[in-house]
């Protein structure tokens, strides 16, 4: 258990380290990811009142923070994807961790859409489950949803900012080069 604690502690001191090198260009995309974010997630849930969406249940006051939550760590997210400057471009073999992220990245975020929507607004809910199951069985998960789905994105954030400072050498990579 200490390790654990200890290499998250290690984590997250390589996240902090990551995030303050950021350039002007970085925060900019970020700050504008996250307001493009917001807009999305509020106007189409209907967090943000507007004449094009509908909400048949009124949202839930737990919805507000995940949306604001999830929309400041998504900016963030994207913002870390902005090359820093003088950096050579390298692209990213599959299945590392650039693509680990993006992956927990969306997940998180299309999350948060399904945690803070109207449960009998969602068309895949109501197909699935009908009106009286969304209300039933969608509505009490949707906290944990929201739950997941903040956890999904700060996981992200931070292996993702992690790895600007300290990118891990692949086993077998450091097995070959010892060899070599």
């Amino acid at each position: 258990m200490t390790a654990m604690v200890a290499a998250v502690r290690a984590k997250l001191g390589l996240a902090v380290k990551g995030i303050r090198s950021w350039s002007l260009r970085a925060w900019l995309v970020s700050l504008a990811g996250g307001l493009g974010t917001a807009l999305v997630l509020g106007f189409a849930n209907v967090l943000i009142p507007n004449q094009v969406f509908g909400r048949e249940i009124p949202p839930t006051p737990w919805s507000y923070p995940v949306w604001i939550i999830s929309s400041v760590l998504a900016g963030l997210l994207i913002g870390s994807y902005v090359k820093a400057p003088g950096v050579a471009d390298a692209s990213a073999p599959v299945g590392s961790t650039r693509e680990r992220t993006t992956v927990l990245g969306y997940l998180g975020a299309f999350g948060s859409w399904f945690a803070i929507g109207c449960p009998v607004c969602n068309k895949l809910a109501l197909l699935a489950l009908g009106y009286s199951g969304a209300i039933t069985y969608f509505a009490p998960i949707q906290p944990w949803l929201a739950a997941a789905s903040v956890g999904l994105l700060a996981g992200a954030l931070v292996y993702r900012l992690a790895g600007q400072v300290a990118c891990p050498v692949p086993a077998r990579a450091a097995e070959r080069s010892s060899r070599g």
